[in-house]
């Protein structure tokens, strides 16, 4: 596996500060996609030990709230393999943050054995997930002000919570960021 890009301390792809890994490879090819660079699976630089060394170590600062996983697509079959290890890295050492995967594929699909993206590592890995932005981006859907997703078909998807109960619940923001206006009473 490959990845294109790591962003430590960034804030923009889920709560919190977080440090954010860019997979290489996706096959969806939507338009408009912000990351087009990233569809080929060969783009930036392998995903060694020593990354995931890297990140790990980003982790261990108490400011640091979790990872998350974008792309290109986290949930190709090949990309699963090479994430699955690591993910399991990351929990052992940091079982409380929080790992957010943004995905093209719908919940769903990902669930269905007949589907393109679910091979043998999807349902660990699905365990190891705590946030799944999913759906693929929609151009004529773009909405700047949505938080956490880029177009309004996406939705955020609270797999802890939906794990609990065993059916699917969204993600709930903060009341204070939910309506983008600031009470500065």
């Amino acid at each position: 596996m490959n990845y294109s890009t790591i962003k430590y301390f960034d804030i923009a792809n889920g709560e919190g500060v977080r440090t954010t890994l860019f997979v290489s490879g996706c096959r969806r090819g939507c338009p408009g996609c912000f990351n087009s660079e990233a569809w080929d699976f060969s783009a930036g630089k392998p995903f060694t030990r020593e990354v995931e060394g890297k990140i790990l170590d980003s982790l261990s600062a108490s400011y640091v709230d979790g990872l998350t996983l974008l792309g290109g697509e986290p949930m190709e079959p090949e990309n699963q393999a090479g994430l699955l290890p690591f993910l399991r890295r990351v929990k052992e050492h940091y079982p409380d943050k929080s790992i957010w995967c943004f995905t093209g594929e719908l919940y769903e699909n990902l669930l269905d054995a007949k589907s393109r993206c679910c091979c043998k590592e999807t349902q660990e890995i699905m365990s190891l997930i705590d946030i799944l932005v999913d759906g693929p981006f929609e151009q004529d859907k773009h909405d700047i002000t949505l938080r956490f997703k880029g177009s309004s078909n996406q939705r955020i998807i609270d797999l802890a919570k939906t794990r609990a109960v065993g059916k699917l619940r969204l993600w709930e923001d903060d009341p204070h960021y939910a309506t983008h206006r600031m009470n500065c009473d």
